[in-house]
């Protein structure tokens, strides 16, 4: 048996395909690989295409009620870079609807003009073996969701100094 080496792209289906272009490719800062009237390919790194769109003509947006994939997770380096992107996306009016400390993860959840939601995240941990410590302290088992978090306080503490590793650190 083999495990897969990477995940290699996310396809979304779209009635709006050039909005949803722009959209991911702005929030990411990627590039269009290629596009036509009936798909998109997105990339911001190695892979050919992280972020697939594929026009079906459909309008209906995703609600709670639905089954399926709940949302997308795109990593940052660091916490510098999450929040250079947060400063960037709400200078551009793209603000995020939840702001989580996982524990695991400092999370931004976004939402794209079809009503996709996407997680623009870092991981609070340096190792696994970190993260793993962590989840055997049992503070995961306490709050499986997290803290909520104003990002705009955590880009002031951020400028002001404060540590990465308290910033990420979970109340």
């Amino acid at each position: 048996m083999a495990s897969p080496d990477k995940l290699a792209h996310v396809v979304l289906r779209t009635g709006r395909l050039p909005v949803m272009t722009d959209w991911y490719a702005n929030v990411l800062e990627g590039r269009v690989a290629f596009a036509d009237e009936a798909l998109a390919f997105l990339t911001y790194d190695d892979e050919h295409h992280r972020v697939a769109l594929v026009a079906t003509g459909a309008s209906e947006r995703p609600t709670d009620a639905h089954t399926g994939l709940h949302h997308v997770a795109f990593t940052y380096a660091t916490i510098e870079d999450l929040l250079d992107t947060y400063r960037r996306l709400k200078g551009e009016g793209i603000r995020p609807f939840w702001c989580i400390n996982h524990g695991p993860t400092t999370s931004m959840y976004f939402e794209d003009p079809d009503g996709n939601h996407i997680e623009l995240q870092i991981d609070n941990f340096a190792t696994a073996e970190a993260l793993d410590e962590w989840f055997r302290s049992g503070a995961f088992e306490a709050n499986p969701i997290g803290v909520d978090f104003d990002p705009d306080d955590l880009l002031r503490r951020f400028e002001s100094g404060e540590s990465p590793a308290d910033l990420v650190r979970r109340a």
